[in-house]
């Protein structure tokens, strides 16, 4: 006299996701002291896909090193390669020393780059200095 119980599983479907066909877009290439961090997007802004040299696999002061932001810039490329991008306009920010091995790679790896623009922030005499240090 055993009952039988019939369990339904729900099954979730997942959407397909869309690949849009973007020619001309944003690269973001964000290098500090510590870390270079490049995004792309499109004309709007909306992100199409990002790396950083720690996602590339280097740790510690490697991730610094102009030899690391080439290569996130390679990952980067491989990653987001369905959406055909072709130009992208360059954004710079930061003083590390992956900025410049980043926009070369995004030559190497055949992007046509429209324009390089340096939006580092630079303060207007904003935040009082510590004192100086007398030895």
């Amino acid at each position: 006299m055993t009952t039988k119980e019939v369990k339904t599983a729900k099954v979730k479907t997942k959407k397909k996701k869309i690949v849009k066909q973007v020619l001309r877009g944003n690269a973001h290439i964000f290098a500090s002291y510590n870390n270079t961090i490049v995004t792309i997007t499109d004309p709007n802004g909306n992100a199409l896909g990002w790396a950083s040299s720690g996602m590339a696999g280097f740790k510690g002061p490697k991730k610094a090193t102009p030899y690391a932001s080439t290569m996130v810039v390679k990952m980067l490329i491989d990653k987001i390669a369905d959406y055909g991008l072709k130009e992208v306009n360059v954004y710079v920010k930061g003083i590390g020393q992956g900025r410049e091995g980043a926009v070369r790679a995004l030559y190497a790896n055949g992007l046509n780059v429209l324009s390089i623009n340096d939006v580092t922030p630079i303060p207007h005499n904003g935040c009082r200095q510590p004192k100086r240090r007398r030895v």
